[in-house]
């Protein structure tokens, strides 16, 4: 894969002393008709720079949940959530929206891309949305990550002409737009074939050995030759992968 593409004034700054991700004993629960959810349980967990992290367990383990508090999509019921050094469970409302487009790339199980805009226009929109970015200079780095995907060649079509596989390659483009130096992925592959689902796990895992961190949500068991790490979930608990080599 090629180098980044981002001016280097631009990049993510990071110490080398801190983890990326830091989760201390955080606890989510969820009002529910008959009572309360417990979601998480006091997870603690700790991700480095460049680590590309499965997260696997049954329906219900809190899979999903774990990954929305890591993007700042969801807080916490209780504990603390550092990226870096930004105590993000602190965060006011308006204060995470911006903080995630500068910090966290998210891509989808069902790719969200906007049916009405070009490919490339969907790249761009995260540019848009933070003004990393003069105007100017925002399509031809849209354009810079659709080659990046391998996708360059379908820019300006709508998503609905290309394949499954292809969305979710724009949509990877669209979630490095400002160059986050974090990427979570919520079952990327539960739609694709194979042949498909293994050159998306590819990319991942260029992604992760060019320094972003890579945090993936997946039923898929065959999964060791990709990633770093794999986190197992039971009941709202890390059962194995806490740390590296666990």
């Amino acid at each position: 894969m090629s180098a980044s593409i981002l001016p280097e004034n631009h990049r993510s700054q990071v110490s080398p002393d801190l983890s990326m991700i830091d989760l201390r004993r955080v606890t989510k629960t969820f009002d529910i008709g008959s009572g309360r959810l417990t979601a998480l349980k006091e997870i603690d967990l700790q991700v480095n720079k460049g680590e590309f992290v499965a997260v696997v367990g049954k329906s219900g383990s809190g899979k999903s949940t774990l990954l929305n508090l890591i993007a700042g999509i969801d807080t916490p019921t209780s504990g603390e959530i550092f990226i870096q050094d930004t105590p993000v469970h602190a965060l006011k409302p308006n204060k995470v929206i911006s903080w995630r487009g500068l910090n966290v790339g998210v891509v989808f199980q069902f790719f969200q891309l906007l049916p009405t805009l070009t490919v490339v226009e969907n790249v761009m929109l995260p540019m848009d949305f933070c003004r990393v970015f003069k105007p100017r200079e925002r399509e031809k780095r849209a354009h810079a990550l659709l080659e990046q995907v391998g996708v360059a060649d379908q820019a300006y079509k709508l998503p609905t002409a290309l394949s499954g596989g292809e969305q979710q390659r724009a949509a990877i483009a669209r979630a490095l737009a400002n160059d986050p130096p974090i990427i979570t992925a919520d079952e990327p592959t539960g739609n694709l074939d194979s042949q498909t689902a293994d050159s998306v796990m590819k990319l991942f895992k260029e992604l992760a050995g060019a320094g972003k961190t890579v945090i993936m949500v997946t039923h898929e068991r065959d999964i060791s030759s990709w990633v770093t790490r794999t986190v197992t979930l039971a009941d709202g608990e890390i059962i194995a992968g806490k740390v590296d080599n666990a």
